[in-house]
């Protein structure tokens, strides 16, 4: 049975005022969004919230008694710091449930300057033991943690049993390859800090070409990244996914084969572990994504808490997710193992 005796959170992304409505219209208990800006790590052209559509969107939270959580969690330098205060400011003015933050600076000045604000600890902090964690606890006052995807559930129970802090941990979407908040790859290619502007692979980078074979190149900062055929789906153009070219002339996945998280098969064994939100990934994708894998979540969750002995994936969760996830393949990721 679960470690503690509150049910887990199932805490949806929106990266626009649709996608918001159909987590909160598919069941989840959260939404988490940012401003359209480079103060979140989901900064993709388009997409985010000015303060005028968040109001909407909080409006639209609070009516189905749900909670929306704000992600301010990029790094700041020296000459762009008061932007990423304000979007503090601008967070605690609003009244959201909680902000979701990793930048030293910033945490500092949220607890100093709003002082009653429930602050969550970014996955984008990598903090990955106890001891940060309490730290983060002691000196901000952090409630919760987003634990970065690269421990077993059995590390995640035995971090439980060493701090009060909330553990978060995400459940569907797309994998990093497991150093959130520490990764250079396209700073490397294009200049531009993934850290600092927000998102990776900027748009601005990106390139499609066709060819005359109806293939398509992708390109980022003029290094191709994909080479694909007429039948292949187009992958966001990231570094650690990309298809290269090999001396041989063979193209291989050099870094990692594209994987989506789907921890649906070892859930009854995250909830056991004590975890108190299961997240989705994706703010960046359609609201039919995002109402799909929380329906799954919400059918999954409620169905462990019915029977937990009697718990199972059924294969209409499978053929759900297996439409919107974007890798060619699924796995429970270090959950199972090492």
């Amino acid at each position: 049975m679960p470690a503690n005796d509150k049910k887990v959170e199932i805490i949806a992304p929106a990266g626009n005022l649709a996608s918001l409505k159909a987590a909160i219209d598919a069941g989840a208990d959260v939404v988490y969004a940012g401003f359209n800006d480079s103060t979140n790590a989901r900064n993709f052209e388009g997409l985010n919230f000015t303060r005028t559509s968040l109001e909407k969107g909080l409006e639209y939270v609070r009516k189905y008694g749900r909670k929306l959580y704000l992600a301010i969690n990029t790094f700041p330098q020296q000459d762009s710091f008061g932007e990423w205060r304000s979007a503090v400011d601008s967070a605690a003015e609003l009244g959201a449930d909680a902000i979701i933050l990793a930048n030293l600076g910033i945490l500092d000045y949220a607890r100093t300057a709003h002082p009653e604000i429930n602050i969550h600890l970014s996955v984008q902090a990598s903090s990955s033991n106890y001891e940060s964690i309490n730290f983060y606890k002691e000196r901000f006052g952090i409630k919760r943690v987003v634990l970065p995807r690269v421990h077993t559930i059995k590390e995640i129970a035995a971090i439980g049993a060493k701090t009060d802090v909330e553990l978060e941990v995400f459940a569907l979407g797309g994998l990093c390859i497991n150093i959130e908040g520490r990764c250079y790859l396209s700073s490397f290619v294009t200049g531009a800090s993934t850290n600092t502007e927000g998102v990776c692979s900027p748009t601005r980078f990106v390139r499609f070409v066709n060819d005359d074979n109806g293939g398509l190149d992708i390109s980022l900062n003029d290094l191709v990244l994909n080479r694909l055929g007429p039948e292949e789906k187009a992958p966001y153009p990231t570094c650690c996914k990309a298809r290269y070219k090999m001396p041989d002339g063979s193209t291989s996945y050099a870094i990692e084969e594209p994987e989506s998280l789907d921890a649906l098969r070892v859930l009854p064994g995250l909830i056991e572990a004590g975890v108190s939100a299961l997240k989705i990934e994706g703010r960046q994708r359609t609201k039919s994504y995002v109402s799909n894998m929380v329906s799954v979540t919400r059918e999954a969750i409620d169905s462990y808490y019915r029977s937990p002995e009697d718990y199972r994936v059924l294969p209409e969760w499978d053929r759900k997710t297996g439409a919107a996830f974007e890798g060619s393949s699924r796995t429970v990721g270090a959950y199972g193992g090492k």
